[in-house]
């Protein structure tokens, strides 16, 4: 029953809302994510007059804001905290997912995804800021989408409230989606490990399990553990991959070739390919990114800034960081390997495979290891987000705040043992309900960051009258 009942909510909200009829006879399916998603990211790229672009050097210069309360969090390390969730799983599962459901093409509108996801990840972060909390747990600050949407509501009704019903709601599909997403990652590492290393299940979850356990059930180890090994694992990453890709440079314009042509369903041969192309780009870029759907603001509330917009800054150039350079890093070493090879692969064999054809059996090691500390700092980094849904939503304990994490290492466990179907499914519908309830908010309450964001940019030409 509970399996029907997440592939209803899943059709509901992936699902082909609205059919639109292409040439030859096939159609294209439009689902209401996607409808969501789109304007919005369109509409505050236009609103903040194409800010990925024109601020990209205030977005840099934003990371070395210091901090003075020791027990908050710098800039830096919310950027850290939030790539930890989006380099981990979204840059590999799911960018191994798009491609092997929808080819080539998935990249570019990844790509597309992306440059219009910063604005929308701008004016989340601001309002994260303008409305984050101090955090009598553990110090420093907490907020995010089910702070903001309180506030909005309580503006409006002029009046305190306890509790708001859009704020639960999406304070509970953000446990429910990174319950989902623990078990995409336990059965990623497992599923990777046994082919490496010919490493029984249970051992893999086992020991995932344990240590996973020891670091997330202690205080305050969480961010120390992921400012040592997020830069380290991303920099191994994208090295790795420029040395395939300078061993392969000659196909290089190829790949470009193919990504441009399958994006708009010149190479599908199948009726309703583009539809494929298109859903599956955008969804996963949704979930490698996070762009609107309200889990990377939990992070950027805990940053101490002087500005809210430095922080919205931040995690504009999170995305273009996740997306446009790491994402483009796995698709690279996938598209560079001979068709031949990786035709009917699909999941980690894909990545796998492509892997060993460049760099031979330490192809395979090096993937198998890399999806370990991607996958493990995911999980670390959802865990941070969830503190502040768990306060809302039972107040300041540390009793419910260790009962999530318990349920979180329960899932963990249980993915790596079962390789259900659902998994997928069970994120996608988490972070789908997430943006369905963020960004509802995000038009009404993004006046105030718009604002923040020409208060920012009136002082900076008063410090600088030459710019």
């Amino acid at each position: 029953m509970i399996v029907n009942l997440i592939e209803k909510v899943y059709s509901f909200l992936w699902g082909d809302l609205v059919q639109i009829p292409l040439p030859g006879g096939s159609t294209l399916g439009i689902s209401l994510l996607i409808i969501l998603l789109i304007p919005t990211g369109i509409y505050f790229t236009v609103r903040t007059r194409f800010l990925p672009i024109r601020l990209f050097p205030d977005m840099v210069q934003a990371l070395v804001e210091k901090k003075q309360d020791k027990n908050s969090l710098s800039s830096f390390q919310t950027l850290i905290v939030s790539t930890a969730t989006r380099v981990g799983m979204g840059n590999l599962v799911g960018v191994v997912a798009a491609i092997s459901a929808g080819g080539a093409g998935a990249v570019f509108w990844m790509w597309v995804t992306a440059i219009i996801g910063s604005s929308t990840a701008f004016i989340e972060a601001t309002l994260a800021q303008l409305y984050k909390e101090k955090d009598p747990l553990y110090g420093g600050y907490r907020g995010g989408p089910a702070y903001y949407i309180h506030a909005y509501v309580e503006e409006k009704q002029k009046k305190k409230r306890n509790k708001v019903v859009i704020s639960v709601l999406f304070a509970i599909s953000g446990l429910i989606c990174w319950c989902g997403i623990s078990q995409v990652i336990s059965n990623s590492v497992v599923s990777s490990l046994k082919n490496a290393f010919s490493i029984p299940p249970i051992y893999t979850t086992v020991v995932l399990v344990a240590v996973a356990a020891v670091i997330v059930l202690r205080k305050d180890a969480t961010v120390k553990i992921l400012d040592m090994v997020v830069p380290v694992m991303a920099v191994c990453y994208f090295a790795i991959t420029i040395l395939i890709i300078v061993m392969n440079i000659g196909s290089l314009p190829g790949v470009f070739a193919r990504i441009f042509e399958e994006a708009f369903g010149l190479r599908q041969a199948a009726a309703g390919g583009f539809g494929a192309v298109l859903m599956n780009g955008i969804k996963r870029g949704l979930f490698s990114n996070e762009a609107g759907s309200g889990s990377a603001p939990c992070a950027a509330a805990a940053a101490e800034c002087d500005q809210p917009v430095k922080a919205g800054l931040v995690q504009a150039l999170g995305v273009f960081v996740d997306t446009i350079v790491i994402c483009s890093c796995t698709a690279f070493i996938m598209l560079l390997a001979p068709e031949d090879k990786v035709t009917g692969l699909s999941g980690m064999d894909l990545l796998q495979t492509a892997m060993e054809h460049h760099l031979g059996r330490f192809g395979v090691i090096f993937i198998a290891a890399t999806l370990f500390l991607f996958s493990f700092s995911t999980f670390l980094g959802i865990l941070f987000y969830a503190r502040s849904n768990v306060a809302y939503l039972f107040g300041d304990n540390l009793a419910s705040q260790t009962a999530y994490k318990i349920l979180a290492l329960v899932m963990l466990f249980i993915g790596g043992l079962a390789a259900y179907t659902f998994v997928w499914d069970l994120g996608d519908v988490g972070i789908g309900l997430m943006t369905v309830f963020n960004i509802i908010i995000l038009y009404p309450q993004g006046e105030k960051a718009l604002k923040e964001l020409k208060e920012y940019e009136k002082a900076k030409k008063k410090e600088s009258p030459t710019q």
